[in-house]
C-alpha cells in the first residue's frame, strides 16, 4: 500500500468530515471508497463513448428500430 499526501480546499474538507462522521468510517477509508467509485464510473464514462462512436459510425437502420418498437410500452398516466 501507498501512502499519498492530499490538498482539499476547507470547503470540500468538511464536507469530508461531515460524511466520515455520519458514516462513521475514518477519512482514509471514505477516500479510498470514492476513488474506486469514480475509477469505476471512468469505465463507464469510457464505454458510453465507445459505444457512441460506433452507433454515430455506423447508425441503426429503420428495420433494425422497428424490430423492437412492438416491445417499447409507456405508461400513460
Amino acid at each position: 500500500m501507498e501512502t499519498i499526501q492530499l490538498t482539499l480546499d476547507e470547503s470540500l474538507m468538511a464536507q469530508v468530515q461531515q460524511a466520515t462522521h455520519a458514516l462513521q468510517m475514518s477519512r482514509s477509508d471514505f477516500l479510498k471508497l470514492a476513488l474506486e467509485r469514480a475509477l469505476r464510473q471512468q469505465k463507464i464514462i469510457e464505454l458510453e463513448i465507445r459505444d457512441a462512436k460506433a452507433y454515430a459510425e455506423k447508425p441503426q437502420q429503420a428495420e433494425e428500430i422497428a424490430e423492437w418498437e412492438s416491445q417499447q410500452h409507456w405508461d400513460e398516466q
